[in-house]
């Protein structure tokens, strides 16, 4: 069994506003995330937003899918739990603050338990390198979605 905790917070010369509807457009994840090879939508929420999506991401030692369903708190952020998928559990969150001058604080953060099989090819180095690669690669990758649009 093992633990797989990691957070990544960035500044961004970009609205709040801005920033949530990049988060919130789940459709597009895989276009500015690039650990996140695909995404399918399954089920919509009463507003028409993704609830339940199919993930296949790149977890470095191999692909790994998830069943993930999504809660939104609009202009704020979104959490997430895993439903179904490779790892044993999963939760994660986007966690945004305005800073003022159109500028915003965005932090993305995960917590997931890897199970006995992924556990073994993920530990020591290979977990460090696992945590910086997923919370690296969405935190920079919102902030160069966010500032080029």
């Amino acid at each position: 069994m093992g633990i797989l905790e990691a957070s990544r917070t960035v500044e961004i010369d970009a609205p709040k506003s801005k920033c949530y509807e990049i988060i919130s457009d789940l459709a597009s994840t895989p276009d500015w995330q690039e650990s996140m090879n695909s995404l399918d939508v399954l089920e919509t929420d009463s507003e028409g937003r993704p609830s339940l999506v199919e993930i296949k991401s790149d977890a470095k030692v191999r692909e790994v899918s998830s069943r993930v369903a999504f809660e939104y708190q609009p202009e704020d952020g979104m959490t997430w739990e895993q439903k179904k998928g490779d790892l044993k559990w999963m939760k994660g969150s986007w966690t945004l603050e305005d800073l003022g001058d159109g500028r915003t604080r965005a932090t993305y953060a995960l917590k997931g338990d890897t199970g006995r099989m992924l556990g073994l090819l993920i530990k020591g180095p290979v977990q460090d390198k696992l945590k910086e690669w997923l919370t690296k690669d969405a935190a920079d990758g919102l902030k160069a979605r966010a500032e080029s649009a």
